[in-house]
């Protein structure tokens, strides 16, 4: 059995994945492991952590009542992030690529669990110089958590849609929005999960692959969307890192509420031929972010995303008019990649 910590409903806590760069080349430096140590000894509302790459921080807020306070408390953690860099010469930024890195270039980050991963699978996980923007929200029990991830999960390229934040990737306009989307999906067990019909189910798969030893836990199925027992939430991975703190707050508010809604509304049960409605959506959202198509969850009809959003069950203040990546694609067309990062840096702690 799974170690569960389920409880506290609607609990909000936040990570992102932001950027270490050289504050003059403005091109990626492995030093995750100094700035995560310079935090011993500082009171911070979270923590900095490793990620796969060296030249990538995690921030984690830690579970917060509501999403004000883990947004306070994530604008704490980047400001530190920012102080700490600037005191090596160094600076962060924050979006769901970086537009000059070479990924299979980056160096991994020095811990044996990474470099397991890229043993098993190679240029798959040397290639995922992406970043995402993950939301736990808390849930009172499994099977509750269940519900509500395949209740919301039809949603979620919407939400990806309006997230879109990486349309540069190996130094080069990729024609996709969000290539971070496209990105993960080298990898094993990603997208949406399977069609399981009860959270027993979906504990004995998890049993099941854990046992034969290709993967070490839950943590290494790198769904859009997974349960998270140990911590007692359900876990959103679909959004693309947002630059702005400004974004990150309105896509961890429109997360939340979604979850507030599915604790609420009917069950949704899962069906096997809806996965593939989800990939069309999926793709099309990686594809052109706000601008594109997608099929509405209950209708046989595609609506562009602002149309969506009038038929999305919770309010919120993202329009659907433009994402973050048009920004990125504007700046650089004009004034090249560098202009990007640089603008990149300063959107960060704006």
């Amino acid at each position: 059995m799974i170690q569960q910590n389920f409880g506290r409903a609607l609990t909000v806590g936040v990570e992102e994945e932001l950027w270490i760069l050289d504050r003059e080349t403005l091109e990626l430096v492995p030093a995750v492991a100094k700035l995560v140590a310079a935090t011993d000894g500082r009171d911070l509302p979270g923590v900095l952590k490793t990620e796969l790459h060296a030249s990538v921080v995690e921030l984690a807020t830690g579970a917060s009542a509501s999403v004000d306070e883990a947004i306070e408390r994530l604008a704490t953690l980047r400001r530190a992030a920012a102080e700490i860099a600037a005191g090596e010469g160094l600076a962060v930024a924050a979006s769901g690529s970086y537009p000059t890195s070479l990924p299979a270039e980056q160096e991994i980050a020095p811990e044996e669990r990474y470099r397991e991963f890229v043993e098993y699978a190679g240029p798959s996980a040397r290639r995922q110089g992406v970043s995402g923007l993950h939301v736990h929200v808390g849930m009172p029990d499994a099977d509750t958590c269940f519900r509500v991830m395949e209740t919301i999960l039809p949603w979620l390229p919407l939400v990806l849609a309006l997230s879109a934040n990486s349309p540069y990737f190996e130094g080069r306009e990729t024609e996709m929005l969000s290539i971070r989307a496209e990105v993960l999906a080298f990898l094993p067990r990603r997208g949406a999960p399977p069609a399981f019909r009860s959270y027993a189910d979906w504990e004995r798969f998890i049993e099941r692959m854990a046992a034969t030893g290709l993967a070490s836990d839950y943590t290494s199925f790198w769904w859009d969307v997974r349960l998270h027992p140990r911590f007692g939430t359900l876990e959103i991975r679909a959004p693309d890192q947002p630059t702005s703190l400004v974004r990150t707050a309105a896509l961890v508010r429109l997360v939340r509420d979604l979850c507030a809604w599915a604790l609420e509304a009917p069950p949704r049960d899962p069906d096997p031929a809806e996965r593939g409605v989800y990939d069309q959506n999926r793709w099309a959202a990686s594809r052109f972010g706000p601008h594109g198509k997608l099929i509405h969850p209950d209708r046989d009809e595609a609506l562009s995303v602002p149309e969506l959003l009038k038929e999305l069950p919770v309010a919120t203040e993202l329009d659907g008019a433009e994402c973050e990546a048009d920004r990125q694609l504007e700046v650089g067309r004009a004034d090249g990649l560098r202009a990007v990062c640089a603008d990149l840096i300063r959107r960060s702690l704006a």
